[in-house]
């Protein structure tokens, strides 16, 4: 048998600390949900300027050609607060209604919009949309339920088909 030359006291007010430290640490701060009279910038694969999308067209593209972009990337939205001057088409605005964010990326997929609901939580961009397989676009972030004091941010994307 193993003596500990410490005291039992000891020994047991440590282990009580250690125990209290973890019961009261901060648990990770909840999402902002989005809600009307905010400002906001989208976010595609982490970025919010310009962004590549990876598109599951193989081997040579043509022009014209379409597909489905590849899993494992996402679009968010980032609260911004109010800018000096928001210029820019980078720079949204919920308006007076708004409580999601729809993501739209010139898709003629028929699945459902894309709609986020709170800030800096990415979501899976859907392997269903069909995209172009090269060349450039947009992806819209498009305030809903819109309103006449809404405006619309955009990130520049290219896409850009695997080899």
């Amino acid at each position: 048998m193993i003596r500990s030359r410490r005291p039992l006291a000891t020994v047991l007010a440590g282990v009580a600390t250690a125990a209290l430290v973890t019961a009261t640490a901060t648990p990770a701060a909840a999402a902002t949900a989005i809600g009307p009279g905010q400002y906001f910038s989208g976010v595609v694969n982490g970025r919010l300027g310009s962004a590549t999308i990876a598109m599951a067209c193989f081997g040579p593209t043509y022009p014209g050609q379409t597909g489905h972009p590849m899993a494992g990337q996402t679009v968010a939205v980032r609260q911004q607060f109010p800018p000096g001057t928001p210029t820019g088409t980078y720079i949204g605005y919920t308006g007076s209604a708004a409580t999601g964010i729809a993501v739209g990326a010139g898709s003629t997929s028929t699945t459902s919009p894309l709609v986020l609901s709170s800030y800096d939580t990415p979501v899976a961009l859907p392997t269903t949309l069909t995209l172009p397989c090269g060349g450039t676009g947009t992806v819209r972030f498009v305030p809903t339920p819109t309103s006449s004091t809404a405006t619309v941010a955009t990130v520049a994307v290219t896409f850009v088909g695997q080899p």
